[in-house]
């Protein structure tokens, strides 16, 4: 078992939050960047006044995103009613609850349409069938439904990037994090250029598009 799940406390950017066995354990290489303000794609933090993350688990990213844009205020959303209890634990420690809404959603599918976004941040299920039936006992303690992206893995994150056609500002940026999928991400996106973001683990587990890439006008 986790130890995060035994404390009930996991520690993510220099945050403390609540875990139990209804989420994942925080570890997103997003956070890493968050305090840069994902420089310089992001060029006036300032600006940044909605932002987005999908699958947002015990709200970790969520947290970080509203205190790293002090002008924004961020719609986290995740299917598991029981991962969004967890997150609304954690936003009222950190009495973030005029800054963060949450909402039980299949990714893009409960937002009003007219939503539009600076920013859309994502760390979704990702890891592909071949490798969930060889995962740690330790990782087989999480639910397997924020872990499995199917068979490249690529499932959610196909219709995230997709979504993001219409959901993104002209000026807006999508964030996501494959893990160790980089080959099944190129594969799935042929056409765009994925511009892979540097972190501690290396450049192989975040991406970024831009607007522009996705053909937002």
């Amino acid at each position: 078992m986790p130890a995060s799940y035994i404390t009930r406390e996991a520690w993510l950017g220099g945050y403390r939050f609540y875990v139990d066995e209804r989420v994942i354990v925080p570890r997103s290489f997003i956070a890493e960047l968050i305090p840069e303000q994902f420089a310089p794609f992001v060029s006036d933090p300032d600006d940044v006044v909605s932002v987005l993350e999908l699958c947002t688990g015990s709200g970790c990213l969520a947290i970080l995103l509203a205190d790293a844009f002090e002008n924004a205020h961020v719609d986290a959303l995740d299917l598991s009613d029981d991962a969004l209890a967890v997150a609304e634990r954690n936003v009222a420690e950190y009495q973030m609850q005029d800054r963060i809404t949450l909402l039980q959603s299949d990714l893009y599918d409960a937002l009003p349409p007219e939503n539009r976004y600076d920013l859309i941040v994502s760390n979704p299920p990702y890891v592909n069938a071949g490798s969930m039936a060889k995962l740690p006992p330790e990782y087989r303690c999480e639910p397997q439904m924020a872990l499995a992206g199917g068979d490249d893995g690529m499932d959610l994150v196909r219709r995230i990037v997709d979504g993001a056609r219409t959901r993104l500002n002209p000026r807006g940026v999508l964030v996501v994090e494959v893990g160790n999928e980089r080959k099944h991400a190129e594969a799935a996106f042929p056409d765009l250029e994925l511009t892979w973001l540097s972190t501690s683990a290396g450049d192989d587990m975040l991406f970024l598009l831009t607007a522009q890439q996705l053909g937002v006008r």
